[in-house]
């Protein structure tokens, strides 16, 4: 048991280790009434004044208050120094009596001033205040104020703990070793679209790749017998930016030797748990996660990466129901599906919502129709038999039931989009059993990525010229999904260079770029599996108590726009022409501002 004493001194090491190597005494938010009388130095930003006598510091860590005496000199340097400024001050630390302040953690006391020193003095013009509304696009320009807020110190700071326990798990619990990989590489196949670094002389004419994920090299790592890689590793995908993903993110990557598919979603499902921050364990997701197969998921959801906080499931009808809906269509493939929001109805769906719906689902290929059958607004369902819908499906006030007709794909899409899910608390599952190929614009691509091993009873599939077969391979792939939001994603990999070369070739994808790789596989691979979990998004869900659309820039230091812009440094930038010499490449100008 920890005693009393031991708890104080911990804190004090903890203390201690944040002024250490300082020429403060203290930080901020550490100060209280156990500290009256003493004389302190603290140092920070000027975050308000009032009166010309009172103030408050901020630094990274917390906010005091100190006070000017009314005879002093010290309040015309005060009335002078802008805000954000730095500043330090000496003085002694005073109880505040009957003033004191019960939504300041240190508002039990305050500094009586007997120094006050300007560090740095800021512009009287400074473009943003931190914590202020500012928008966006002032937020990026001046990310270095906007990092000064609350909120994104405890998200970067958050994310650092994270990542420490990670660390810790992987390192000390599981004997995993940490192996930093280039990141100026060669195009890799299959996958996202990568950005390209042209080669100075002696490879004039030449590029690198900016690898989208370490896959190559953590296989590679693995023909090297580092049996148990990790990473927190950099990535680059030239996709844009959008509220989930940067062109430029992270990922812990995971690359483990002679193991299953089941032994490598345990060790990240034990990584997970025991890296999950202690301050959040009110929405820690127990384990173990459960499994769906991806044709269930797709049957029960109409999604490969369903949200189980609400487990509404999609239920068949019979098609005589809503046989009116199909009126002249000859089509084997026409559905009608429901989905029943049980207790949905609680808050009121307005027009302005049902419109929002409409329009999401009119803009993508596979939305259908739809209707809402809500008990207390008949008026918006003329078409149907309402009353003969409630009676059916036992509806009561506080429920909702969609209906949705057209092909099965469409349907399915339709009602995930419209599927009514709170937000709330944090369940975690996997998706297992995906196929291994997709067909998309008339060609097979990996649902994946080329490198995922087949089930080993499909393995003779793979020869077959049938495209029609090679879609019912399933491969050893499986996505760990929080929230409806994939999170991260895995597989056991071919480790036969033959059936790797194979797989390419279906695929239509050049080997000759794959040489290294299938020679290295040739040489005594050993079977070998892994994961990449995301780490932008996954902090990001961290830091809104579960809620997965949190913008990832959020809880990045310095992000870029949804245009891949730095507004900050006002990066991608021209390049001088000696520049583009060295290189040997010229730039068309943008056409686009």
């Amino acid at each position: 048991m920890i005693s009393a004493r031991n708890v104080t001194a911990i804190c004090c090491r903890r203390i201690l280790s944040t002024s250490s190597y300082t020429v403060r005494t203290h930080i901020c938010d550490e100060l209280s009434t156990s500290n009256k009388n003493e004389k302190v130095s603290v140092m920070g930003w000027l975050s308000h004044k009032r009166m010309d006598r009172f103030f408050v510091l901020r630094d990274a860590y917390g906010s005091v208050q100190a006070k000017i005496s009314a005879s002093s000199k010290l309040q015309s340097l005060l009335k002078d120094i802008p805000y954000e400024s730095v500043v330090r001050v000496d003085g002694i630390v005073v109880d505040r009596g009957d003033n004191r302040n019960s939504k300041m953690k240190t508002g039990d006391i305050e500094i009586d001033v007997e120094e006050l020193t300007v560090l740095n003095k800021a512009t009287s013009n400074i473009p943003m205040l931190p914590d202020a509304n500012a928008n966006e696009r002032t937020r990026l320009k001046y990310r270095y104020i906007d990092l000064r807020s609350d909120k994104l110190q405890k998200s970067l700071r958050l994310r650092s703990e994270f990542v420490h326990n990670v660390r810790r798990f992987l390192v000390e619990k599981s004997g995993f070793v940490d192996v930093e990989t280039p990141t100026l590489f060669r195009r890799t196949p299959g996958g996202a679209a990568e950005f390209v670094v042209p080669a100075p002389s002696p490879n004039q004419g030449l590029a690198y790749s900016l690898p989208q994920s370490p896959q190559q090299f953590k296989q590679l790592l693995m023909v090297g017998a580092i049996d148990r890689y990790f990473q927190i590793a950099r990535c680059y995908r030239d996709e844009g930016s959008k509220g989930d993903r940067q062109p430029e993110f992270t990922q812990v990557d995971v690359e483990m030797s002679f193991t299953t598919q089941n032994g490598v979603m345990q060790l990240i499902e034990d990584m997970i748990i025991s890296a999950w921050p202690e301050s959040l364990n009110h929405i820690k997701p127990k384990s173990p996660f459960p499994r769906i197969p991806y044709s269930d998921a797709m049957r029960l959801y109409g999604i490969d990466k369903p949200d189980m906080r609400i487990p509404w499931q999609i239920d068949d009808v019979d098609n005589d129901i809503f046989e009116f809906l199909q009126k002249d269509i000859d089509d084997d493939t026409w559905r009608s599906r429901i989905l029943v929001c049980r207790g949905a109805g609680k808050t009121t769906i307005s027009n302005s919502m049902k419109n929002e719906w409409k329009r999401l689902i009119q803009m993508n290929e596979n939305g259908k129709n739809f209707a809402i059958c809500h008990p207390s607004q008949k008026r918006w369902f003329k078409p149907f038999d309402n009353q003969k819908l409630i009676d059916q499906f036992g509806l009561i006030d506080e429920d909702v039931l969609i209906v949705c007709w057209g092909n099965s794909e469409g349907v399915y899409w339709t009602l995930e989009v419209c599927g009514l899910r709170s937000k709330s608390n944090v369940t975690a599952h996997w998706i297992v059993d995906f196929p291994l190929f997709s067909f998309e614009e008339g060609q097979l691509v990996s649902t994946h990525h080329p490198f995922t091993a087949p089930l080993e009873k499909d393995i003779d599939i793979l020869y077959s010229n049938d495209i029609d077969k090679l879609l019912q391979i399933t491969g050893q792939h499986y996505d760990l999904v929080i929230n409806g939001v994939e999170m991260g994603g895995g597989s056991i990999r071919i480790e036969n260079s033959e059936i790797q070369r194979h797989v390419l070739k279906v695929l239509g994808e050049p080997t000759d770029e794959m040489e290294h790789l299938l020679n290295a596989l040739s040489h005594g691979a050993p079977p070998h599996g892994g994961f990449a979990l995301g780490l932008d998004r996954f902090v990001a869900m961290l830091t809104s108590d579960g809620n997965p659309l949190t913008p990832v820039r959020d809880v990045i230091a310095f992000p870029k726009t949804k245009n891949g812009k730095d507004l900050m440094s006002d990066a991608p930038a021209t390049l001088s022409q000696k520049q583009l010499e060295r290189y040997g490449i010229s730039l068309l100008p943008n056409a686009v501002e």
